[in-house]
């Protein structure tokens, strides 16, 4: 368990094929106060959202809702899908600059964002910030906030590029690599799972990052490390055993190939 300024307490529970044979498992337990106003990002699955100015309706993967303070609202996953949720809340006189101006309104609360990368990124640096609750953290996620913001108006206001379904697709894969890169990816499988086929996945993969899938997903798992490295005092050979590579010697090998220099140079 864990407090910190927001007054949060959770805990992610993890559930091994013994406790799944009991037919019942808890994966999470909290307590949190409701911000006055929130963002929630759904990247995976669907649900209903409705509230005093929006008619029921299906939210799906790649959506965003908005809840503004004091207005009636409810909202639950799709029981046979569930759903993945990324959530930020906040308050002060700017956000309600923002909405006395209309950049945000209670009669647009669901935005088409798709599925991007940096959102993801924002949602996830905002977690480890919280977590971390050092000095200045409420300024340090303000500026999320700002940036969540901002990407999320850019992206439901262009909608030629974002409906792009070719990007959509790749854009979904990076996200899956994000929210994976501790574990082991197929892709071949993953291209699968996307609807396409491999080699068609591999060329425009490539043609929308400038890298292939697999080329990709090692840069992740290289910005984890680096990242675990400089932040944590985690030993080397967890951190290369925790992001799944193949042994402890290749990590060492790939990262000095990568970075030029060995992790422990990194570190120090």
């Amino acid at each position: 368990m864990r407090f910190n300024d927001f007054a949060i307490d959770f805990k992610y529970l993890i559930v091994n094929e013994r406790d799944k044979k009991f037919g019942l498992t808890v994966n999470t337990v909290g307590f949190q106060p409701i911000a006055p106003f929130q963002f929630v990002y759904i990247t995976k699955g669907k649900g209903i959202f409705t509230s005093e100015t929006t008619k029921k309706q299906t939210v799906r993967k790649g959506q965003i809702i908005i809840l503004f303070p004091g207005q009636w609202h409810t909202y639950c996953p799709d029981p046979d899908t569930g759903w993945n949720e990324y959530y930020i809340g906040f308050e002060g006189s700017i956000i309600n600059s923002v909405i006395q101006n209309s950049f945000i309104s209670m009669e647009n609360q669901v935005l088409d964002v798709g599925f991007n990368e940096d959102l993801v990124h924002l949602f996830s640096t905002a977690i480890k910030v919280a977590k971390e609750d050092k000095k200045s953290s409420q300024q340090y996620l303000s500026g999320i906030v700002f940036h969540i913001l901002g990407t999320i108006l850019s992206l439901s206001e262009n909608k030629s590029i974002e409906s792009n379904e070719y990007g959509q697709i790749i854009e979904r894969a990076k996200m899956i690599m994000l929210e994976n890169v501790k574990n082991v990816i197929d892709i071949q499988e993953l291209a699968s799972n996307l609807g396409t086929s491999y080699s068609w996945f591999r060329k425009v993969f490539k043609e929308y990052t400038g890298y292939s899938p697999a080329h990709y997903f090692q840069e992740l798992k290289l910005r984890k490390a680096k990242e675990l490295l400089a932040e944590t005092s985690i030993p080397i050979k967890e951190i290369a055993y925790e992001l799944n590579f193949s042994s402890y010697g290749y990590f060492l090998s790939f990262f000095k190939k990568r970075v030029g220099c060995t992790p422990f140079e990194y570190r120090s």
